[in-house]
């Protein structure tokens, strides 16, 4: 064990700025090295540690290993190594940066005792992550990236702002529950939780997700999948476990974007839409609150980084291979691409919670919490939810890319390092299928929860028949929606699009108004001036010679008018 504690993730944050002085080959296996390295020292670590400083007259709790942290921390780091696998083959340097400082903020974020060094953290991984984006070095991506910095940095600036009203009104800057167990929430409090719930991609909140994570390169995806949003869910878990309103906001999450991943012909983007889907179950977990739900929660996200990284990997290898990811261009790679198309179903079937893989195991712990608390509501939406997910993941993506009609398209087989990437996460879900009881193990509170019950196992099965007879039907019968190039519109349309049509149309009436009134009162000035001239020329009223007599007799009023004032 390691008596002094270093901060997690300092190692990676720190390294990262010695990459650029290796050879382009070093560069990618010193990310991986690092991550190593850093996941070493962590786990040597021991549990309850804590590193404090003062600074500015605050004592800053830079680090917290609980239990509640540990497992995050340990799942980020995985998510580093198996992501610096993937990326072997990039000669980049400045993926190779951004990856590392952003996996290592990460970590540190997860492991932060005070808002301030969460605060911190916190905006290092959106300033660093978004080069993942802008490497793909094209117009959309720096777009999408500019987009993604902005809604990034301004939940930064939230969060600060709920940081200061927080101390102002306790003395406190200690990242431990914001909401009173029952009370209501004061603004410090609901300006945290809008922080937290921009990075988690609340509904209407979400679109910084399916609008950058598919302009990343084929690498930058997978590490953009694994870190922002579940830090958020680790936030949330610590900030706002029991709060009644995270329930529906998850439920909300969890079947609002099934139909656009139904509807989508991008992969990577149908990948980004089940994610929040993905995290509608987490928000769920967090709102019910109860010792199950928080374990079903923290375990749900320690088993989607590793699925949901291993079906970006798997579209990010047919990217790389085939040059695009529109299911319309797509089908038939099984044939020249075998052991990307295995991975892949396996991550299908995790992330649809077939039995014996690692989402069965997570997911199930959190609709039984709410079957628990007697949601019926709520467990009942959860059900259509995983239903929907085993129609966008489960299914969709497998068969359109690898199955479906015959493209013709005969692409390599992914890359040794790649296809050692999916092994990796690939043996994982099983693993953790199986070997559940190791993750339970880890959880924040101790777990007697048994998820292979006959009828756990019963209803989840009876759930993915129904959802692929479902589809089988629709496609026979030609109603399922037909893959098709086009733009679907989310509620980002309102602000990237309707916003400035509304700006640009706004402009032009004031513009036209403004005109109008300059010409009307340019108008009158002009005709106000013309009246004076005449009445000062020499013909005018007050410019012609006047009599002595007409002189007196306006004198005359004019003396009468101040005495009448005087004696007033």
């Amino acid at each position: 064990m390691i008596d002094s504690v270093l901060p997690p993730g300092l190692i990676m944050i720190l390294g990262a700025w010695v990459l650029p002085f290796l050879s382009r080959k070093a560069q990618a296996i010193g990310v991986l090295v690092l991550s190593a390295i850093s996941l070493g020292v962590f786990l040597l670590t021991p549990t309850d540690q804590h590193l404090n400083i003062g600074l500015f007259g605050l004592t800053l709790d830079v680090v917290r290993i609980d239990s509640l942290s540990r497992i995050f921390g340990i799942i980020f780091h995985l998510a580093a190594i198996i992501s610096a696998i993937y990326a072997l083959h990039v000669r980049d340097v400045r993926q190779h940066v951004a990856a590392s400082v952003y996996a290592g903020a990460a970590i540190g974020a997860c492991c932060a005792g005070d808002m301030i060094t969460l605060f911190v953290y916190w905006e290092l991984t959106a300033i660093s992550s978004v080069f993942l984006i802008w490497a793909s070095d094209n117009e959309r991506a720096y777009r999408s990236g500019m987009r993604y910095l902005i809604i990034q940095v301004g939940s930064g600036v939230l969060l600060l702002s709920g940081v200061i009203l927080r101390y102002v009104g306790t003395g406190s800057i200690d990242f431990v529950r914001f909401t009173p167990e029952g009370g209501a929430m004061n603004i410090s409090a609901m300006l945290i939780l809008l922080a937290f719930g921009i990075k988690c991609a609340f509904p209407l909140l979400h679109n910084w997700l399916q609008d950058s994570y598919p302009e990343a390169t084929v690498t930058g995806t997978v590490f953009l999948s694994g870190f922002t949003t579940k830090l958020a869910v680790y936030a949330l878990a610590r900030g706002f476990p029991g709060t009644e309103l995270l329930i529906w906001i998850g439920c909300a999450m969890t079947l609002f974007p099934i139909i656009f991943a139904v509807i989508e012909n991008d992969l990577r983007r149908v990948l980004a839409y089940s994610l929040n889907n993905q995290l509608g179950f987490m928000v769920v977990g967090i709102g019910i609150g109860t010792e199950l739900a928080i374990n079903g929660t923290v375990a749900h996200a320690f088993c989607h980084i590793i699925y949901k990284a291993l079906l970006f990997m798997s579209m990010g290898a047919v990217l790389y291979r085939v040059g695009t990811v529109k299911a319309t261009e797509l089908g038939g790679l099984h044939k020249s691409m075998p052991w990307t198309t295995g991975f892949c179903l396996i991550g299908a079937g995790a992330i649809s919670g077939f039995p014996l893989l690692s989402g069965f195991i997570s997911k199930s712990m959190i609709i039984s919490a709410a079957g628990e608390e007697h949601l019926f509501v709520v467990w009942l939406i959860l059900l259509v939810a995983s239903a929907g997910v085993m129609e966008h993941s489960g299914i969709k993506i497998p068969f359109f890319a690898f199955f479906s009609h015959d493209s013709g398209k005969r692409p390599k087989e992914a890359p040794m390092h790649m296809r050692v990437a999916m092994g990796i996460a690939a043996i994982l879900c099983i693993a953790l299928g199986i070997g559940y009881p190791l993750l339970y193990s880890l959880l924040p509170y101790e777990s007697d929860y048994h998820p292979y019950t006959i009828t756990h196992v019963v209803t989840q099965l009876q759930l993915l028949l129904f959802a692929t007879l479902a589809f089988v039907v629709l496609m026979k019968a030609h109603l399922y929606p037909a893959e098709q190039r086009s733009t679907n519109l989310d509620t980002d349309w309102v602000y990237r699009r309707a916003f400035p049509m509304l700006i640009h149309g706004g402009a032009v009436v004031i513009g036209w108004a403004d005109g109008l009134v300059r010409r009307g009162f340019l108008a009158l000035l002009n005709r106000f001036l013309a009246g004076v001239e005449d009445m000062f020329s020499e013909r005018g009223m007050l410019g012609r010679p006047w009599s002595t007599g007409v002189m007196t007799f306006w004198a005359t009023i004019l003396l009468a008018f101040c005495l009448v004032l005087y004696y007033l």
